[in-house]
């Protein structure tokens, strides 16, 4: 008799496959639930059942708790995963499943509600004697209060909300003149991202490293951890890599830890998974101290999972069915090493904006070791509705250095083609020695960022291009003629020596001119000036030799050009004159664009303002991120938006007039 005969997952993307893979496992049927975005989506492809909850909004679909709950009526299901994000810490979520008679797989609403504002939690943790950062919170603090009392705490501050995580909201702050501002952007991402902006204080710790413990409880007084992930390597406060174990904790602080998150899930009468967040000083890495707790699965869990044995959904599942758990904190043991990479649809070399588009081809790596929890498919469109995290590459060792080998390995064999990935960035960065010596801080990926070697487009890129494209034409004139027959031929064919075929292209910021002469073993390209090379191709595999010297390339034709993956790297090739416009802040560009697809949450002046190059016009939201658009030059603005409007990647959103006596 299985725990549950049918489970509906209130949630999408790669989660959502994940726990329809156990499910089907436990012998469990899944029912997944979608938007109009997701329509197409592999959760809902891969779920017994599938129920639409609206239009692609959040608001409107997914986190809609009447649409949830009557699709899970109407299936029949008995439970409600929800996975992570959305409904996953909404206390009132959990409340309504109860009212509805179905079991929420997750905390008491208690739990999450005091473990959900980081200011009572603060409170509940500190009365068993869990220490806690410096700081200035307690519910309703005003700005006027935030502002006096940041000196009190003493700067740099870190500006939190109270409610959700995730990094979004967070704000580090070096001097008071700096507050009004980063206060009014932290409520305003706090709002979007949970529906509530309230906010605290914390000094922020230097050199700070983030320790989190996994907690597991049952609904019978037993509360373990199954030890602890280094989370440290992070960007805008978002976690990109995860292991386990840390690499910086002995075995004495390491039994200090656990203990502590094992009070921690105790202060509320915690059940089921759990994650208990710490901040640690890597000048002090014996003294750590509490941030916040999550009442839910993380994204992070696979790296636990790997070195314990032990499936978490299916803990989650066991719990809330009412079992006891059928092991004590003596039966938990941690063996080898495993890191998680989190891949992005975000573009790392314009400061990780948002990207997304549709998915031309994936290939996934695999082998000793390797794991993948990927919601990609072959026609999938990614767009900006939703979190841009696409999938999590986890890779386990014996060792540590065993662990980042196979993960390095595993990302140069990841392809994504369609749209800019931060895949590239996530190889260099497992490449830093910080990285490969255990020496991380919250702060490296910012100081290090500007030496990463990303590749520029070379010549043998603009080769592949060129003759994969020239094949691929070649390919579609042959049947065109069949079609039509010879006399309608239409691919310049000539009397005398054959005319090369120009393809003029341009890649991450470089133009190249590449002919291409000949087919088959005369086949010959020369890349502007160039001397003209024998070039051998095989496009059905991707094979391309220049020069004698051959690779093969993961490629693909989209709307934007062409697309060419190999060893970890990705680069669209585009026609010269057809790629997107520069951003925002292109020098002399009197026009604003966008340089992301989102929604307009801000417009910080008004038709006809004059202002300085630099200062903020227009603030566009994509991804639960704000990013701002500045005037390059100075002069009279012109806006082309409202707040409320949704905008392409390269729309306009303002003009800016100079005078006429200004140079441009």
């Amino acid at each position: 008799m299985p725990l549950f005969e049918k489970v509906l997952i209130a949630n999408r993307g790669e989660i959502a496959v994940r726990i329809i893979r156990t499910l089907r496992r436990l012998g469990i049927r899944s029912v997944a639930v979608y938007s109009d975005a997701d329509a197409d989506a592999l959760h809902v492809r891969l779920a017994d059942e599938a129920v639409r909850l609206g239009p692609a909004p959040a608001q409107e679909s997914y986190l809609a708790i009447e649409r949830v709950l009557g699709a899970a009526t109407r299936k029949g299901a008995q439970a409600i995963h929800p996975g992570y994000g959305f409904l996953a810490e909404n206390p009132a979520f959990a409340r309504a499943c109860a009212a509805a008679g179905i079991v929420f797989i997750g905390p008491t609403a208690e739990a999450m509600e005091v473990m959900g504002d980081k200011i009572s939690a603060r409170s509940a943790v500190e009365a068993r004697g869990v220490a806690t950062v410096p700081g200035l919170a307690r519910p309703g603090l005003a700005d006027a209060e935030l502002i006096a009392g940041a000196g009190a705490v003493g700067f740099p501050v870190l500006i939190k909300p109270s409610a959700g995580g995730g990094g979004k909201g967070m704000h580090v702050v070096t001097e008071a003149a700096a507050m009004p501002a980063a206060l009014a952007a932290a409520r305003r991402e706090a709002s979007a991202s949970f529906g509530d902006d309230a906010l605290f204080l914390e000094r922020y710790v230097s050199a700070p490293r983030h320790i989190e413990v996994q907690v597991l409880a049952d609904a019978h007084g037993t509360v373990v951890h199954l030890g602890e992930r280094e989370c440290s390597l992070q960007r805008r406060h978002q976690k990109v890599i995860e292991e386990a174990p840390s690499p910086l904790l002995d075995a004495a602080t390491r039994a200090r830890i656990g203990a502590a998150a094992c009070d921690t899930a105790r202060s509320v009468d915690y059940r089921g998974v759990g994650t208990v967040e710490f901040i640690v000083s890597a000048d002090r890495p014996d003294e750590f101290f509490f941030m916040e707790m999550n009442t839910r699965l993380q994204v992070e869990h696979p790296v636990t999972e790997q070195v314990t044995g032990l499936d978490l959904v299916e803990q989650q599942l066991r719990v809330a069915a009412g079992e006891p758990l059928a092991f004590a904190q003596a039966d938990v043991t941690v063996s080898g090493h495993s890191i998680e990479a989190r891949v992005y649809a975000e573009d790392p070399r314009t400061g990780f904006l948002p990207t997304g588009g549709r998915v031309l081809r994936v290939v996934e790596p695999d082998g000793p070791g390797i794991r993948v929890d990927s919601s990609l498919a072959d026609g999938l469109d990614v767009g900006v509705d939703y979190d841009p995290m696409l999938a999590k590459v986890i890779a386990t060792g014996e060792t540590r250095d065993e662990a980042l080998a196979r993960l390095r390995a595993a990302l140069e064999h990841t392809v994504i083609l369609g749209f800019d990935t931060n895949l590239e960035f996530l190889r260099l960065l497992l490449e830093r020695p910080e990285v490969a010596e255990g020496e991380i801080d919250t702060d490296l990926i910012a100081r290090v960022f500007d030496s990463l070697p990303f590749a520029e487009a070379d010549d043998r890129t603009f080769v592949e291009a060129a003759v994969l494209r020239d094949a691929e034409a070649a390919a579609a004139g042959v049947a065109a003629s069949l079609a039509r027959g010879l006399w309608q031929r239409g691919d310049g064919w000539r009397l005398g020596p054959a005319a090369p075929r120009l393809f003029r292209l341009e890649a991450r910021g470089r133009s190249a001119d590449v002919r291409v002469t000949g087919s088959g073993a005369s086949l010959r390209a020369r890349v502007d000036d160039g001397p003209e090379v024998p070039v051998a191709v095989d496009p059905a595999s991707g094979f391309v030799s220049w020069g004698g010297v051959g690779r093969t390339v993961a490629w693909s034709t989209g709307a934007d050009g062409w697309w060419i993956g190999a060893g970890g790297v990705t680069v669209r090739v585009s026609e010269r004159g057809a790629a997107a416009r520069g951003g925002a802040d292109a020098v002399g560009m009197p026009e604003v664009v966008s340089p992301l697809p989102g929604t307009v949450v801000v417009v910080a002046v008004a038709e006809g303002d004059h202002v300085e190059a630099g200062d903020a016009l227009v603030v566009v939201e994509a991804m639960k991120m704000e990013h701002s658009l500045r005037a390059s030059i100075a002069g009279t603005v012109r806006l082309s938006v409202a707040v409320g409007d949704r905008v392409a990647r390269g729309a306009v959103v303002a003009a800016v007039e100079a005078p006429f006596d200004t140079p441009r």
